[in-house]
């Protein structure tokens, strides 16, 4: 099974639990549309949008950047034309002639991912200002956010919004709540002591169990100043990270990024977590929180303790990609970005050009061989039906089990849609 942050699949639980939310690090696939829908002109993927197309095209236009590539402008316009009046971004609009409601719900992951794109691509500052000024209007008193406006605060939205701040120029920290709290209060608020349990990492939310790799990469990224693009480290970088005080907030990121470098240490990559009834099941690889902690590890200047699970990626991320459609490519993409590896080679697959062949033809930089993985198919006409990656049925299961059972202390209070 693959992981890609948010998940379509526990959007489903979510309404036998009667909530709309769905945790960051479930993988999913997207839903293929049918053949009377149309998908809109510049969107990478061929999978239903509806719960992912602001993500994965933030990511991929992010991704394509960073390799030199410049986009299609119908890509670009896709993107711009999702943006609601106020400035956020909901995960999709199918119809953007129609003003946003209550039944277009902005969220920050999409807005943060969104702002962070058209920051990078250049000549998009009033629409990157007003996403900016949404995120700052709904910061909680804590300094954080959630993934809705008024959700309790979580390490994965507050490190999006971390990131958009950056991009846009910003200093997070000046970045301060009625309380007088930043987002690195907030942040710091999620880092767990070396001594207990998942020693050093960051959680979700406070007490909420699970899916623990996800929040701890984005944080430890977020703890850096950094967003979904890190630029590659210079030199060998310091010591490897250890676990030790977590007195401030560069402590906390030392301490993250030393819980991540532990759990890649003897495979190369992280697991799924068991799902309840699940335990006894083989772990599966989390693909795409393992390049999150290739990111992350990079952010944290300790390139050494990336060095094995790029290795992994390069071994097998382009399967993973393949199947899972844009995001994941472009996670890999940012991932060789990260650590100063070539993305037209890697392990032998040329990343961008499955990237591009999601998507309409670049204007510019395209031009490449096509990867040993993946690459084989006409734009927009991926072997993916989205960004989530393939889902196993016992992971479905899982999901509806959670329902069925009533655990809602693992939802509580997280609203996350598909990415």
């Amino acid at each position: 099974m693959t992981t890609v942050r948010r998940g379509a699949a526990a959007l489903a639980a979510a309404a036998v639990l009667g909530t709309g939310f769905a945790p960051a690090a479930l993988a999913a696939p997207s839903t293929s549309p049918s053949p009377s829908a149309a998908l809109p002109a510049g969107l990478y993927g061929t999978g239903d949008p509806t719960y992912d197309g602001v993500w994965r095209q933030s990511l991929a236009l992010l991704a394509q950047d960073t390799a030199g590539v410049t986009p299609a402008d119908q890509a670009v316009a896709f993107l711009t034309g999702q943006q609601c009046a106020d400035g956020s971004f909901a995960a999709y609009r199918p119809d953007t002639s129609a003003a946003c409601d209550g039944k277009t719900k902005p969220d920050t992951n999409s807005s943060g991912a969104a702002a962070q794109a058209l920051a990078a691509l250049g000549g998009q500052d009033a629409a990157v200002a007003k996403t900016v000024g949404w995120l700052k209007s709904v910061q909680n008193e804590d300094g954080g956010w959630g993934f809705y406006p008024g959700d309790a605060s979580d390490a994965n939205s507050t490190s999006a919004v971390i990131g958009a701040l950056a991009a846009a120029g910003e200093k997070p920290a000046e970045v301060t709540s009625g309380d007088g709290r930043s987002p690195y209060d907030s942040l710091l608020s999620f880092a767990l002591p070396c001594d207990g349990e998942d020693g050093g990492a960051f959680e979700y939310q406070k007490g909420t169990p699970g899916f623990i790799g996800d929040s701890t990469a984005a944080a430890v990224t977020a703890a850096n100043g950094r967003g979904l693009v890190v630029p590659p480290a210079t030199g060998n970088g310091g010591e490897d990270a250890e676990c030790g005080s977590g007195a401030d907030l560069a402590d906390a990121a030392r301490n993250g990024a030393a819980y991540l470098a532990g759990e890649v240490a003897e495979t190369g990559h992280l697991d799924t977590p068991p799902m309840p009834g699940a335990e006894d099941s083989d772990p599966a690889p989390d693909y795409g929180n393992t390049a999150d902690t290739v990111v992350a590890l990079s952010a944290q200047g300790v390139p050494g303790q990336a060095a094995k699970p790029l290795d992994w990626l390069k071994k097998n991320g382009a399967s993973w990609a393949e199947q899972a459609g844009p995001a994941a490519w472009a996670q890999l993409v940012l991932a060789a970005h990260a650590t100063g590896t070539d993305p037209r080679d890697f392990g032998g697959t040329d990343l961008v050009a499955g990237l591009n062949a999601t998507g309409p033809a670049p204007k510019s930089g395209g031009a490449s061989a096509e990867p040993d993985a993946g690459g084989s198919e006409t734009p927009g006409e991926e072997a993916g039906d989205g960004d989530g990656g393939s889902l196993t049925t016992w992971w479905i299961v899982g999901v509806f089990f959670i329902a069925a059972v009533g655990v809602g202390f693992l939802f509580s209070g997280r609203r996350k849609n598909q990415g």
